[in-house]
C-alpha cells in the first residue's frame, strides 16, 4: 500500500467519469479522497450512464483520455470484462467480498447496491404507487418515468427486471417487464422522460422507478433545500429486485496506480460507510458488522426489506440485456 500510494501521488490524478456527486455519495466519496492522498480526482459526463462509461473506455483507450476506472451496472461489467477492456486488481479486502459478487480473476467487484423502488411526489399525487401493480391504475397518466433508457442505463435495466418478476417473469425471462412498460406507455402513464432531481423538483416525474438509495437521497435533498417537494419511497413486494454496482480498472488506465489506490478507498471502512451514509448497501457490509468496523447508525437507516435478496447469473443478466436491447425501442417508443 505504501508504494501504490507513492506511485498514486506521483501520478497526481484521477480521470472517472458517469460519478454525479449525489449518486451513492459520490459527492463525499470524491471529497475523501482527494483529502487523504492529495490527488485530483476529474469527472468525465457526470450524468453518464453505463454504456457511456464502456463506449469511452473504447473509443478513448490509446489516446490518455480515458477514465481510469469504471462503476457500471453488473451486465455492463461482464460485457466490459468479455470485450477485454479491464485489468485484473484484487483489493485488499478482496477475501470478504462475497463470491457472487466478484469475477474470480478480479476483473470486476461489486462494491455497492441496493433495491429498486418507487419514489412519489406526495404533493402532486393523492395516492402514491407502492407497487408495480398500482402503476396501472388510470390516476397515474403521465406521471411514471424512469431514471434513463434500459438498454444503455443500469439503473433503467434493473427497473425492467422488477417489473419482469411482478407480472410472471423470472431471472430467465425479463420480457414480462419489457412488456409492462410498453403497456404503461399505451395507456399514457408511462412518460418517456429520464427522471433526475431537477425533473422531479419540476413536477416533470412526480412518479420514478429508480434504486432506493438515489429515491431516499433525493427526500433528504430536497428537505435540505427547502423544495416544494414531498419525495416518498416505496419498495414494491410485488418484483422485489436488489442488484450491485460494480467496479473495475481501466486495462489502459492512464494512471493506473491512481485508479488502483481509488479501489482501495471505495473499498475500505472509511470508504464503504460514506456510501452507508447515502443509504447505499455496501458490498462488505457483513464483514464490517463483524469486525466492528461498520457505521451502525448509518446501517440503522436503511428500509427494512422483506427475505434474502437473490441475483440473476451472469448468463441470465447477459440474456435479458440481449432481451431488452432486441425488444426495447419498438415496445416502448420515445
Amino acid at each position: 500500500m505504501a508504494a501504490l500510494t507513492a506511485a498514486a501521488k506521483k501520478e497526481g490524478s484521477l480521470h472517472t467519469i458517469a460519478l454525479p456527486n449525489d449518486w451513492a455519495n459520490y459527492g463525499a466519496l470524491i471529497d475523501g479522497f482527494e483529502k487523504k492522498y492529495g490527488i485530483k480526482v476529474s469527472v468525465e459526463n457526470p450524468e453518464g450512464s453505463s454504456q457511456d462509461e464502456i463506449n469511452a473506455l473504447k473509443e478513448h483507450r490509446r489516446d490518455g483520455r480515458a477514465p481510469d476506472v469504471i462503476d457500471v451496472g453488473g451486465s455492463f461489467a461482464q460485457s466490459a470484462a468479455q470485450q477485454g477492456l479491464l485489468a485484473p486488481y484484487k483489493v485488499v479486502p478482496w477475501d470478504s467480498i462475497p463470491e457472487e459478487q466478484k469475477d474470480p480473476h478480479g476483473l470486476w467487484y461489486n462494491n455497492y447496491g441496493g433495491y429498486v423502488s418507487i419514489g412519489c411526489d406526495a404533493k402532486r399525487v393523492k395516492n402514491c404507487p407502492a407497487t408495480f401493480a398500482d402503476l396501472r391504475k388510470p390516476e397515474y397518466k403521465g406521471k411514471v418515468a424512469l431514471n434513463g433508457n434500459p438498454t444503455r442505463s443500469g439503473s433503467a435495466f434493473a427497473d425492467v427486471y422488477a417489473a419482469a418478476l411482478a407480472n410472471g417473469g423470472s431471472f430467465d425471462d425479463i420480457q414480462p417487464g419489457i412488456d409492462f412498460f410498453a403497456e404503461l406507455s399505451r395507456s399514457g402513464n408511462f412518460i418517456p422522460v429520464e427522471s433526475t432531481p431537477t425533473t422531479i423538483e419540476k413536477g416533470q416525474t412526480p412518479i420514478s422507478i429508480d434504486w432506493d438509495f438515489l429515491n431516499l437521497g433525493y427526500a433528504d435533498e430536497f428537505r435540505r433545500k427547502g423544495a416544494d417537494v414531498d419525495w416518498r419511497t416505496a419498495i414494491p413486494f410485488d418484483g422485489s429486485f436488489a442488484e450491485y454496482y460494480a467496479h473495475g480498472v481501466n486495462k489502459d488506465a492512464p494512471h493506473p496506480a491512481a485508479a488502483r489506490l481509488w479501489q482501495e478507498y471505495v473499498f475500505s471502512p472509511e470508504g464503504q460507510n460514506i456510501r452507508l451514509g447515502a443509504y447505499a448497501r455496501p458490498v462488505l457490509v457483513d464483514a464490517m458488522a463483524k469486525d466492528g468496523t461498520l457505521d451502525k447508525a448509518a446501517a440503522d437507516n436503511l428500509p427494512t426489506v422483506e427475505g434474502t435478496p437473490t441475483f440473476p447469473t451472469e448468463a441470465q443478466r447477459e440474456k435479458a440485456k440481449e432481451t431488452v436491447n432486441r425488444n426495447w425501442a419498438e415496445a416502448v417508443p420515445e
